[in-house]
């Protein structure tokens, strides 16, 4: 007999959620606000069959932040299992509701893309997905949440709310604040200067990718973690004034000490690759065509490849793939691309 789940929200993450879940053989269940989006959901194989099953063992509530306490009320009363939410800002949620059969949580993944449409059943393969249990919450729950968690593929760690709420507000609020506002600054720049955008090199590209994101989502999550995106804010405020400071007098030294510091701090951010490995990046040039990163990344399905970016180029249809694969497969892989027909050029990482 199939397992069996609750969605409630069929967007991107719990669109995602049903399709890995469905994949593995249990049966999903979907409920929204919105007629059109759960026919989406079953169309595109995120759910089986629409409405609240009574007796599913675990509910996924998927909603925008300022809805998610209704929902999860909704939930415990209506069903008999256990309930887990996704969003962003844990602290008020976890203090709120005190029922031991819930356990909040957070996927640290996502996309650019929006609704069910845009949702994949490996999204959270190799994501961290965060538990913040209150004090209320059983063991069995807790346990039960991070078993389905760990079947969808996602690291499962924990954290109290307010350290959560703390450390997302600085490493996902806050980008996207950033990446926004720099995008802001060079539309209104464009007036003046046409051509700015259309320079745009792929670290502005890359930097500014997640500005894209869903505008009324981001409007709660700035309401919802006020005090710790302030916080963080400010940090990053008085750091970027130490950098004018720097540039202004033209302090060579002091400017080499920050981006060393911040290059060595970026190298070392986790990976999932295995500790101690010795690792190379491969650039590889690589046209703006339907399926070739496809073509590309499974070329030599036997070879890992630990980290995977695109960086865009301003000169044409093409970009550059840049991807980290083990030190001693990369000549092996380069070798692969030759004769394949793409150009490419590596470097051993320190």
């Amino acid at each position: 007999m199939s397992r069996r789940a609750n969605i409630v929200g069929t967007g991107l993450i719990g669109g995602s959620i049903g399709m890995a879940l469905r994949k593995r053989g249990w049966h999903v269940c979907g409920d929204d606000d919105a007629a059109d989006r759960v026919a989406d959901a079953i169309h595109v194989g995120a759910i089986d069959a629409t409405g609240l099953d009574p007796d599913a063992e675990i509910t996924f509530v998927a909603v925008p932040v300022m809805a998610i306490q209704d929902q999860v009320e909704r939930a415990l009363v209506r069903t008999a299992g256990v309930v887990t939410d996704v969003g962003s800002v844990k602290g008020t949620l976890a203090a709120t509701i005190t029922d031991s059969r819930f356990v909040p949580g957070h996927p640290m993944a996502g996309s650019e893309q929006d609704g069910v449409k845009g949702a994949r059943p490996d999204l959270f393969s190799g994501a961290t997905w965060v538990l913040t249990p209150g004090e209320q919450t059983a063991e069995h729950a807790y346990a039960k949440v991070g078993s389905v968690v760990r079947e969808l593929g996602a690291e499962v760690i924990s954290l109290a709310p307010d350290v959560h709420d703390a450390v997302v507000a600085l490493v996902s609020h806050v980008p996207h604040l950033t990446a926004s506002s720099l995008m802001n600054l060079a539309d209104t720049a464009q007036a003046e200067h046409q051509i700015m955008l259309r320079l745009a090199a792929g670290g502005f590209r890359d930097m500014t990718r997640i500005a894209a994101g869903n505008p009324t989502m981001w409007i709660d999550i700035c309401e919802a973690n006020r005090d710790a995106i302030l916080g963080a804010l400010d940090g990053l405020m008085d750091n970027l004034a130490e950098v004018r400071d720097l540039v202004a007098t033209g302090d060579r030294d002091g400017i080499g000490q920050h981006l060393n510091q911040a290059r060595s701090a970026r190298v070392n951010l986790p990976t999932g690759m295995p500790e101690g490995l010795e690792l190379a990046e491969i650039r590889v040039t690589i046209p703006d065509r339907k399926g070739e990163l496809a073509r590309l990344t499974t070329l030599a399905p036997e070879i890992n490849i630990y980290d995977f970016e695109i960086a865009h180029s301003t000169e044409g249809l093409r970009g550059v793939a840049i991807m980290v694969v083990a030190r001693d497969r990369v000549e092996e892989f380069s070798a692969v691309l030759q004769t394949a027909g793409y150009q490419s050029s590596f470097r051993l990482l320190p």
